[in-house]
């Protein structure tokens, strides 16, 4: 079968597989047990390979302002459940009130509930499953599943639903869809008999900005085949335009008929997606295009006296879903990226043997090799910004796990690359690259470091081997101070001002003072890099003008650096060999 969208493969093989009966029948059993007094029935069904949780409720009638969207930020004093979904740039969402007030109302016992599905090992793949507003609650109950389980262990659930109604804003949407994971663990059945799906269609209260917008993959299945999609707005338009006459949206506040969906997946099993559709384009010339508009005539929706429905625009949505999910793939890219950073640590070698070092000889630019370099670090520097931005989008839990995966490589290339940039900020003769210069990326990835180091301080009882491996390893380490550099051209401008004028003098000599502390700081726990003292450095360049300002100051202005440098104890340094002397009189 040709793969038209993401969640077609996963259609695909439940329909053809007969799970979708399976499960239709769970959700169909608990109506059996019909207590007027339960409006919210669950079950457990244990299969040979798998769990299934189905949820049912009464029949879904909404009351007062139901119909309405509650805000995260309204409801996450008393009800915090669903806050670690939200990011740094989505921090909130709304979901509808009729769903999570019933959610609420059963938190105790859904929460013993998750407790013991979580439990394990063995650790059985669960299915979750829900017809009307049970698979509303379905699927918030898979959203909190998916932030407490660990995935290392287990498969990640899969939600599917039969004719639940839309439940959320789009920012919901937007904090499922910055998940890969979680994206696709969610399919809607919808037919086009059943009226619930559609019943907030066009709900908007005149208070409330947010509309409903869906979430995950949608099946949506009439009588004459079935069709994938999962750009929201292209599901919205479907839903609307594949409506029969008694399941167009109506008002939400009227009583909804439950439409056994037995048939429907009965009809799924014997049929092929898009079976018996007439091909109306050459499938080799635009096979996506022609996916699509298959798909469209199989749900009577591509036919030329249906104006509702703009099929070149919803292609193009369908396209742009397509490319942003396979636009940045980190673990594809790594492998060019470690090219990139080898070929940068053979620059810095080459660098170090011209007695320049790797910051000053890109900042002077003199040859190809530092062309080349400027294009690696280009392709660097927006891969790592994708980083970030995907690891700020995604939800609290796995934002934090995606951090820390990828951290150890995003720390290696900010203290890597972060110093070329810096080199051509002050070659343009800026200032305060710190406060003024400094990209977002590079000051996100600084934090989460220090976030980790932070958690494992309490655990890290080798500090003094550690000193030792820094110590062996001192003559290719990487300055840890990715901003080691700005802050010797902060030094160095200035020296230069000291020379020029007399106003504030006493304030230029304290922040060099202080720099000179820092520097100490870095070297007596062998933080910085030696190639700071090979003779071509902006360093050797900033204490040799430092260095004859001070004397002018009297002999008494003295410090453990300047016998470390006086006595060429860098030397030492390089090579591994040298400890810090112990200092009793004050810096």
């Amino acid at each position: 079968m040709t793969v038209f969208s993401n969640g077609s493969e996963t259609a695909n093989l439940v329909a053809s597989s007969g799970l979708l009966q399976q499960l239709w029948t769970a959700n169909w059993n608990l109506y059996g047990n019909n207590d007027p007094n339960e409006r919210l029935r669950f079950q457990v069904y244990s299969q040979e390979n798998y769990n299934i949780l189905a949820f049912v409720t009464s029949p879904l009638t909404l009351q007062a302002d139901q119909a309405d969207l509650a805000s995260l930020s309204t409801l996450k004093e008393k009800f915090p459940v669903f806050e670690l979904l939200c990011s740094k740039n989505n921090p909130t969402f709304a979901i509808n009130k009729a769903t999570i007030l019933l959610f609420a109302s059963y938190h105790n016992i859904l929460s013993e509930l998750k407790n013991e599905l979580c439990k394990g090992p063995p650790y059985k793949p669960l299915i979750i499953t829900g017809h009307s507003l049970g698979g509303s609650i379905a699927s918030l109950f898979t959203l909190w599943m998916l932030n407490s389980m660990d995935l290392s262990k287990t498969k990640r659930p899969l939600c599917i639903t039969f004719g639940s109604p839309l439940i959320g804003d789009h920012c919901l949407h937007k904090a499922i869809f910055q998940s890969q994971t979680w994206k696709s663990c969610f399919l809607h059945v919808v037919t086009n008999q059943d009226p619930v799906p559609r019943i907030l269609l066009h709900h908007k209260p005149a208070h409330q900005k947010g509309v409903y917008k869906p979430f995950g993959t949608f099946l949506i299945c009439c009588e004459s085949g079935s069709a994938c999609f999962e750009d929201p707005d292209s599901i919205l338009e479907l839903l609307a335009a594949t409506a029969s006459h008694g399941a167009q949206s109506q008002n939400p506040y009227q009583a909804m008929p439950s439409v056994d969906y037995g048939p429907v997946v009965e009809n799924l099993y014997h049929r092929t997606f898009c079976k018996g559709a007439t091909e109306l384009v050459d499938w080799a010339k635009q096979p996506f295009e022609v996916g699509i508009i298959r798909q469209l005539q199989a749900i009577g929706v591509a036919q030329p006296q249906q104006q509702n429905i703009d099929i070149i625009n919803l292609i193009k949505r369908e396209k742009q879903l397509v490319s942003k999910t396979k636009l940045f793939d980190p673990s594809k890219k790594l492998n060019d990226m470690k090219i990139y950073m080898v070929y940068l640590e053979w620059y810095k070698k080459l660098s170090k043997n011209d007695k320049t070092g790797y910051y000053d000889s890109y900042k002077e630019k003199k040859g190809t090799c530092e062309f080349n370099v400027e294009v690696f670090k280009k392709e660097l520097t927006n891969y790592w910004k994708d980083m970030v931005k995907e690891a700020e989008n995604k939800p609290q839990k796995e934002g934090a796990s995606f951090r820390i995966r990828w951290l150890g490589a995003g720390t290696n290339y900010r203290r890597m690359v972060e110093s070329l940039d810096i080199a051509e900020y002050y070659k343009e003769n800026k200032l305060n690259y710190e406060t003024q210069g400094r990209s977002h990326h590079y000051i996100r990835l600084e934090a989460w470091l220090k976030e980790w180091e932070e958690l494992l301080k309490e655990e890290n009882n080798s500090g003094g081997k550690q000193n030792n491996s820094k110590k062996e390893s001192v003559a290719s380490i990487l300055t840890i101070d990715s901003c080691f550099w700005a802050k010797v051209e902060e030094a160095i401008i200035l020296c230069n001002l000291l020379k020029t004028e007399k106003f504030g003098a006493e304030e230029k000599v304290k922040k060099l003072k202080d720099f000179e502390s820092y520097v100490w700081g870095l070297l007596t726990n062998y933080e910085v890099s030696s190639e700071i003292f090979l003779t071509g450095s902006s360093f050797m360049k900033w204490w040799k003008d430092w260095k004859a300002y001070k004397k002018t100051l009297g002999s008494s202005f003295t410090s453990p650096l300047d016998d470390f440098m006086e006595s060429r104890e860098y030397v030492d340094y390089d090579g591994g060999n040298w400890s810090p002397p112990i200092y009793t009189r004050p810096f």
